[in-house]
């Protein structure tokens, strides 16, 4: 369908009597996009009158136009020239750059979570599209009685979707929620658009940003993962996957090949990854020998961790304020008075329901928290979702058995709230606040770092800055 308004199709049939285009003439020219449906009358066993009608651009007042009725033989039209009018309109009133090569997309949640939950999941689904450089269209929100198991919606309900999606020129359906194999194929299928969930766009994205040999084996090995159960019989492509793997063996069907392949794949990459992992542990502890003291910078993603690295330590970390930006560990020595120093590492960030695969595959990366002393809890404290962040890092924490760890939390970005709530936020969740563009604002955190590690007493320091806040 490429990314036309129009299929390059039209529909010319016959209605038995004088009856004129009907509702189901009109549901196959939307569903299907035609350039056009008409419908020839028959009277005593001869053409009589001709009815025409087409799709109208997005905004119009009306959604499909009847352009003629009138007998046959007299009909004249020039298809080809009113039809490239009409697709140039379509384009034009679709409001985006037509030379824009980007995936466009609707978002879709489909959940019988309370709404306010379902909101806050698609707004983060937006921020991920827009991190994988997807222009997001319109979101669709549902809350049925009942999960429909084959659409996840009702089959109408589908198709209204599709209608809009083909109005609006999408070239995707993004799902907030995970989808299944054969949930993917049957929605595909009616809609013929390209289907995908949450979890393969955060694996888009971390495909996007991993740069160093572990992220890219760690992100090759959480996608293979996630694809090997969902291969089917279709002639599965893995072109990609085959470089330097065994042949086809004797009377295998490519699928069972296919399967072979990626096995093999995730066989070897796990295997790289456990060598790298040794490397990490054998520097994290040469580390610990020397008896310098390990801080860990952790969050939700975008809270702003890769700055704070940068302002603390006046590195150059990449930044970026999309989500993931980072996705490679990264250490730097941060000096103090008296000769002291600490080692202080950024992480990648975290995120509500992570999937399984990548957190299984990032683990060993995340092996670099067991080795701290200290983690820095990193909150955007200028998101108004702040609190659901907060919950969803210390879940993952516990699932990594870190929960035991000592910890700081850092409210960031209060350069963009008040002072009087930063002051009644930091009260309330005795929490340190900061801007970590501001390195003006970094004192209290920085005393509260002294304070742990070397017993300085931070209540007198208080005192002497004249509080936190």
């Amino acid at each position: 369908m490429g990314r036309k308004s129009l299929r390059g199709l039209r529909l010319v049939h016959t209605h038995l009597k004088e009856e004129p285009l009907n509702q189901d003439d009109f549901t196959d020219l939307a569903l299907l996009r035609l350039d056009l449906i008409a419908a020839i009358s028959i009277k005593n066993g001869l053409p009589g009158n001709i009815y025409v009608a087409h799709l109208m651009p997005r905004g119009s007042e009306k959604e499909i136009e009847i352009i003629s009725k009138e007998n046959f033989y007299t009909f004249k039209m020039d298809f080809n020239s009113f039809i490239q009018s009409l697709e140039e309109e379509m384009q034009r009133a679709n409001l985006f750059d037509q030379k824009d090569t980007r995936e466009r997309a609707i978002l879709v949640s489909v959940s019988e979570r309370p709404k306010y939950e379902q909101e806050d999941s698609i707004e983060e689904l937006k921020e991920l599209a827009s991190s994988s450089d997807i222009i997001v269209l319109d979101t669709v929100l549902q809350r049925p009685k009942e999960i429909n198991p084959k659409y996840l919606m009702g089959e109408g309900k589908l198709k209204e979707l599709f209608i809009n999606a083909m109005n609006r020129g999408a070239t995707y359906l993004i799902f907030d929620q995970d989808l299944t194999p054969s949930q993917i194929k049957s929605i595909s299928e009616v809609t013929e658009l390209k289907v995908i969930d949450r979890t393969q766009l955060i694996l888009d994205i971390f495909a996007r940003r991993a740069y160093s040999k572990d992220g890219k084996v760690q992100v090759e090995l959480a996608q293979l993962k996630y694809r090997l159960p969902r291969l089917t019989g279709k002639g599965t492509a893995m072109s990609r996957l085959m470089g330097g793997i065994g042949g086809r063996g004797p009377g295998e069907m490519k699928l069972e090949v296919d399967r072979r392949r990626v096995r093999e794949r995730i066989n070897l990459l796990e295997r790289e990854l456990k060598s790298l992992s040794e490397a990490r542990r054998q520097r994290r502890h040469k580390r610990v020998q020397r008896g310098i003291p390990i801080v860990s910078i952790i969050g939700y993603t975008n809270a702003g961790k890769s700055t704070l690295l940068n302002s603390l330590t006046k590195s150059s970390v990449f930044v970026e304020d999309k989500l993931f930006a980072t996705l490679d560990t990264a250490s730097r020595r941060l000096r103090f008075p008296r000769e002291r120093e600490i080692i202080i590492t950024d992480t990648v960030g975290f995120i509500r329901n992570l999937p399984k695969d990548l957190l299984s595959a990032f683990r060993a990366t995340l092996e670099e928290l067991e080795d701290a002393d200290l983690l820095l809890h990193i909150v955007d404290v200028s998101n108004q979702r702040f609190e659901q962040h907060i919950e969803s890092v210390k879940k993952i924490l516990d699932e990594l058995l870190l929960s035991n760890k000592p910890r700081i939390l850092v409210f960031n970005k209060i350069d963009k709230l008040e002072k009087e709530e930063v002051r009644n936020l930091t009260l309330r969740y005795d929490a340190i606040a900061i801007s970590a563009l501001d390195p003006y604002t970094f004192q209290p955190l920085l005393y509260a770092i002294e304070e742990h590690f070397w017993n300085r007493k931070l209540l007198e320091i208080k005192e002497e800055v004249g509080g936190f806040a």
